[in-house]
């Protein structure tokens, strides 16, 4: 008996039957601390530690986000955040950016030992650079500033590796063609190449933005004025403010706040993110 034209085979459909099942259930588990989180953060004080445990409480208040917003300058304290993670993602796209396309396209002596040599600093744990990169910072006098927060983070191997990737897939042709036009180097860079390279960024600038945003070594290191506080910095704080509990539903309410930027961000993102991640991080 002939199989109707389209129809995948039996074990195919049980295959992909199973596939969808196991990403359901992934998707499922990842989403309970979420759902939890949100939980907590609506109950009153005497509700978190009820038994047994209840996911939508009796009393739902919105008391721990007022508690939140009023236990330090919340306002500040987020747009010190929002101004660190979108200089950092900004910064990190254009030095990426630069860097993997002179690797990519320009022909020097060393080039492809420089880049694997730049690209095995990815080995070296943060904690093992942190103490060199204090010291530097120290010395150019940018503790307790915008700059020591934004600059260091700036430079990534990672996104440099990643834009290379993306370059190298690009035909050489489209440059040829620039130049024969009488386009300079930067000219061809910056009307060409980086024009087509959205994917590329769209993901990077998705990576660098949670990167930063989440941040929490980094600044504790570089920061003791509480007016350059970020969001991570800030939340650590609230586990302090009631000796010997702490208030979970404060955490969690402030966990709450500092998720929403994410998620916008990715949404925003979302439908250049696996176009990028394909055409950039598999070949090369």
């Amino acid at each position: 008996m002939s199989r109707p034209a389209g129809a995948l085979p039996r074990r195919y459909r049980i295959g992909t039957i199973a596939v969808t099942l196991l990403v359901t259930l992934g998707a499922a588990a990842m989403l309970v601390p979420i759902v939890w989180m949100l939980s907590t953060s609506i109950k009153p004080a005497d509700a978190i530690l009820t038994l047994p445990p209840k996911l939508l409480p009796d009393h739902p208040t919105l008391e721990p986000y007022r508690a939140v917003v009023e236990a330090f300058p919340m306002l500040r304290v987020f747009l010190n955040s929002l101004l660190v993670a979108i200089a950092t993602t900004a910064g990190q796209l254009a030095l990426s950016a630069m860097a993997g396309y002179a690797f990519a396209r320009f022909e020097f002596r060393g080039r492809d030992a420089l880049f694997f040599l730049y690209l095995a600093t990815l080995m070296v744990p943060l904690v093992v650079r942190v103490t060199p990169l204090f010291i530097i910072v120290r010395e150019l006098g940018w503790t307790n500033s915008y700059a020591g927060l934004i600059v260091p983070p700036m430079f990534s191997a990672f996104g440099t590796f990643l834009m290379r990737q993306f370059f190298l897939d690009l035909p050489r042709e489209l440059e040829e063609a620039a130049v024969i036009d009488g386009a300079s180097t930067l000219t061809m860079f910056t009307r060409v190449i980086v024009p087509l390279a959205g994917p590329a960024f769209a993901t990077l600038g998705l990576f660098a933005f949670m990167g930063s945003w989440n941040d929490f070594l980094w600044p504790l290191l570089i920061v003791s004025d509480t007016k350059f506080m970020t969001l991570p910095l800030a939340l650590a704080t609230l586990q302090g403010l009631y000796p010997g509990q702490t208030q979970w539903n404060l955490v969690m309410a402030g966990t709450v706040i500092s998720v929403v930027p994410m998620i916008v961000v990715f949404v925003l993102a979302q439908r250049w993110v696996i176009q990028g991640i394909t055409a950039s991080g598999l070949k090369g």
